[in-house]
């Protein structure tokens, strides 16, 4: 009875890694314009509304590109708009970034999709993103 419950939790552990894996990431609910005028933290995300000047979208397409685990979901340099994936290393849980450039504007938002918490992840990924495109 204990050797079967163990290997029920052991499948229950394996197909929930499976999913956070594969789940696919829909463009339509991820790749969406950042809103807000000012910085905002909270338990799951981040938002950072910067002046860059016109190529702060393209500046910081290259840094973000450059990060482990970092691909694109949707969106150009071109567009003014890229929405990112970022997985953590061990279990490979996706976060989510949005850049958009509005003029000399650059707005950011990065959230999580699995759980309540992100533990600052994505506040700490996006502040040193914002941190090397200073000169």
């Amino acid at each position: 009875m204990k050797r079967m419950l163990f290997w029920l939790i052991v499948g229950a552990v394996v197909v929930l890694g499976a999913y956070i894996r594969l789940a696919p990431s829909d463009p339509g609910i991820w790749h969406v314009t950042p809103l807000g005028e000012t910085n905002h933290d909270s338990q799951g995300s981040v938002t950072r509304v910067v002046e860059t000047g016109p190529v702060g979208l393209a500046r910081l397409d290259a840094i973000a590109r450059a990060t482990p685990r970092t691909s694109v979901l949707a969106g150009s340099v071109e567009e003014g708009m890229v929405t990112y994936i970022t997985r953590t290393k061990m279990i490979g849980f996706p976060d989510y970034t949005t850049a958009q450039q509005d003029g000399d504007t650059l707005r950011i938002h990065a959230r999580l999709r699995f759980g309540r918490s992100d533990f600052g992840v994505n506040r700490n990924r996006v502040d040193g993103w914002l941190a090397a495109l200073q000169p």
